[in-house]
């Protein structure tokens, strides 16, 4: 208190700039309730073998319509993802579960454009997936153009800043499975600032109730 009083810079311990979202971040463990996915029913295409996520990287967006993205990350890259108002996360309000489908290494050119021009597509259709609706407009607005933000990301609390920064374009689809279910699929394109390769990611998850999931 009396830092700000007189001026002078409070000082900050390692880590501090990471979110720490209902007990989460880096280095602390998720536990979660099967039944989030196990009620969905054979239909779904989400499927998981473990209820716990050991969380080894973090990641950090800042939207331009307002607002902040979370992600939590494992070794074999399930994604908890949590939705706020706020930069340290303490208001979260929207939680989803993640699990990778698919990934692609393009080549920059043709391919590119034709992934880009898909995101843009009210309906996601994939040879080896249901059809999933978009879920950031409605049915009758025809094609939009996808989401682009970047992403901070950090594997060690210490760190004074991110080991990498990732430039991504994406899309959100979604499908209902009867009753409360619902299916989510997020479709992105991914960029490293420095170094690495673009990729094409598909992602399928499930919405979480607060109730579904603690650290």
């Amino acid at each position: 208190m009396f830092g700000k009083l007189f001026g002078r810079k409070e000082e900050t311990g390692p880590g501090d700039h990471l979110a720490v979202v209902r007990n989460i971040t880096l280095g602390r463990t998720i536990r979660l309730d099967p039944l989030a996915w196990r009620r969905l029913g054979t239909e779904a295409s989400f499927k998981m073998d473990r209820d716990t996520l050991e969380i080894t990287a973090q990641g950090k967006i800042k939207l331009d319509a307002g607002g902040y993205v979370h992600r939590f990350y494992t070794d074999d890259h399930l994604l908890f993802q949590a939705v706020s108002d706020s930069p340290d996360g303490s208001d979260a309000n929207d939680f989803t579960l993640f699990v990778p489908w698919r990934s692609a290494y393009p080549a920059r050119g043709q391919e590119k454009r034709f992934w880009l021009d898909r995101l843009q597509d009210p309906v996601w259709l994939d040879d080896d997936l249901p059809p999933f609706q978009r879920f950031w407009f409605g049915e009758d607005e025809g094609r939009q153009p996808p989401v682009t933000f970047w992403e901070d990301i950090w594997d060690d609390r210490a760190a004074p800043a991110p080991y990498a920064r990732i430039f991504q374009t994406c899309m959100l689809y979604a499908r209902d499975l009867g009753g409360e279910g619902r299916e989510l699929l997020l479709a992105i394109a991914m960029e490293p600032e420095k170094g690495g390769e673009l990729t094409h990611e598909i992602m399928v998850g499930v919405p979480l109730a607060i109730g579904e999931f603690s650290a």
